[in-house]
């Protein structure tokens, strides 16, 4: 646009729950000229003279004001676009055709409805050069950045039935890869940027010298652009005038013709009635729907039967680093101790998906931000009268660290393991791993040339086997080397009545849930009550064995 006498030609945002179809707003303009500035003031006959008339009254129109009104998504034609449209050879395009239609009707009728003010709907091929690069500041000095220059060329995304899309490419749905290894420039445009779909209209102004006969493209002025977005949000710029001054645009043109303009919002109001009636739907609207999430949610937290102990694990997998293979992945397993159960339904492993690793610093690091869930319930039932004073064992997570070669062959990478945290909040811990070696260099070579590699039967022999019966485990002669690392981000939640009994009544702490809930129990405790229950059946087996002499 070019220099205006107002310099606030800001956006405003409006938001309307009516149909978009209903928006009408009308334009006026007018050349400014010294009539329209400084009123002229007439002499009337007097008895004894001239007097000067008044002249604070109204003022007569000057000429070549012109006032339209626009509905939405209305189109205009402009003097160029009716000597462009009204030639069929110069037509192309469907929607040329549509308009060649419409110009030609438009001409029988009696000529244009305007002389300067037409308007370009959603469907033109109209681009609004001030609107490319949207400033940070509104200083005359500043530079686009290069990010605002490169997203000059982002085409918005527009609403398409997804019926249409499915009909369209049915054939490939089944095929498609979600993952494009080699994307084009031209994807990378259309998809870097989400932006929310909207529709546009602009209300222009053909503003050609008096007496010219061309009509150009550098003489249409945007006076108004309106977008709407599928969330209902309206966005006029500028704003409508209602009391404030109107705006003046000045050309760029020899004459440096002046022009004044006003925008004001003419939609039919809405009636008493209509407005109550509307309220109360939407009044009833939203109770049903905050019935709905009642329901679906309940009014009260999901509680646990007494003696339980609800366990909420929210984690994710961040990276894997400085292994010795690209193209990563994790799979991991949530072993349950004794006492500990899940839901049949829940899954107790998972697979994450395959990352390439990237350098930083020194390291390769693999980021993954794989999230996964348990639920798990803790119940002290069947406890002998030995295990009472024994603390239970926490879950145990168990990784292995897997890679895939560019022959579709996996080789294992690391195999590691830690105790869940036993105390609620967040935790960032990192496993370190390691895996299983050759007993020859042969070995290496037949992982090289043929693929794969020595890998455990059972993962968790990286920790205690839940098959282990006898007392001492011993893994002597088991050849390993270290590996990398796998960093997790842990979210631990708690949840048992015994939390809510010992804050009201402090006799009833003592039972083993709500030592194993409120408070975490270091592990060198559990080993000490280990090692005593263990001296104290020496003790009574050597009692016994003197009885018996």
């Amino acid at each position: 646009m070019a220099d205006s006498g107002d310099s606030d030609f800001g956006i405003a945002h409006y938001r309307s729950r009516d149909p978009i179809k209903n928006l009408k707003v009308r334009v006026t303009l007018q050349p400014v000229t010294s009539a329209t500035t400084v009123p002229t003031a007439t002499s009337l006959p007097s008895g004894e003279g001239s007097r000067v008339q008044d002249i604070t009254g109204p003022q007569k129109e000057p000429d070549g004001s012109e006032v339209y009104v626009f509905r939405w998504q209305e189109k205009v034609f402009s003097k160029r676009e009716e000597e462009l449209y009204a030639d069929e050879n110069t037509c192309f395009t469907p929607l040329d055709f549509k308009y060649h239609d419409e110009v030609v009707s438009l001409q029988n009728a009696g000529g244009r409805p305007t002389k300067r003010l037409f308007s370009y709907v959603d469907y033109d091929r109209f681009t609004n050069i001030d609107e490319q690069t949207t400033m940070m500041t509104t200083s005359p000095n500043e530079q686009p950045t290069w990010l605002a220059q490169r997203v000059r060329t982002v085409r918005q995304r527009r609403v398409q039935d997804k019926r249409t899309r499915e009909s369209e490419n049915n054939a490939m749905l089944a095929k498609m890869s979600p993952i494009i290894d080699n994307p084009s420039e031209e994807f990378k445009l259309r998809t870097h940027i989400t932006n929310t779909p909207f529709q546009v209209m602009h209300i222009m102004a053909d503003l050609t010298s008096p007496g010219s006969q061309i009509h150009d493209l550098e003489d249409e002025y945007v006076l108004c652009t309106i977008k709407v977005d599928i969330n209902g949000v309206i966005s006029v710029k500028p704003d409508f005038n209602r009391h404030r001054d109107p705006y003046v645009i000045v050309t760029e043109s020899s004459k440096r013709d002046a022009y004044r303009f006003t925008i004001q919002h003419i939609s039919k109001q809405m009636s008493r009635e209509e407005k109550s009636r509307e309220t109360k739907m939407y009044r009833e609207l939203y109770s049903r729907h905050a019935d709905f999430l009642a329901a679906c949610v309940g009014h009260e937290f999901d509680e646990v039967p007494k003696g339980v102990l609800r366990l909420l694990i929210l984690g994710e997998v961040i990276s894997a680093k400085n292994f010795e293979h690209d193209n990563l992945y994790i799979h991991y397993f949530i072993e349950l101790p004794r006492n500990w159960s899940a839901a049949r339904n829940q899954q107790l492993s998972g697979v994450s998906q395959i990352c390439q690793t990237q350098v930083v610093g020194r390291e390769n690091v693999a980021y993954f931000c794989y999230p996964f869930e348990f639920d798990l319930l803790y119940r002290n039932e069947d406890i002998t009268e030995e295990e009472k004073y024994v603390l239970p064992h926490w879950p145990q997570l168990f990784v292995e660290v897997l890679s895939l070669d560019s022959w579709q062959r996996y080789r294992t990478e690391g195999y590691g393991y830690i105790d869940m945290p036993g105390t609620p909040g967040i935790h960032n811990v990192e496993i370190n791993t390691w895996r299983p070696m050759g007993n020859s260099v042969v070995d290496k070579m037949r992982s090289f040339f043929i693929g794969g590699s020595p890998e455990l039967e059972d993962p968790t022999y990286t920790a205690v086997p839940a098959t282990h019966e006898g007392e001492i485990l011993s893994k002597f002669g088991f050849k390993t080397e270290s590996s990398g690392s796998v960093k997790f981000k842990l979210n631990m939640i708690q949840q048992s009545q015994i939390f809510m009994e010992s804050t009201t009544s402090k006799r009833k702490v003592g039972s083993l849930i709500d030592r194993l809930g409120g408070l975490s129990m270091q592990h060198s405790v559990q080993t000490v009550l280990e090692m005593f229950m263990k001296a104290r059946k020496k003790m009574q087996a050597a009692r016994d064995s003197l009885q018996t002499l």
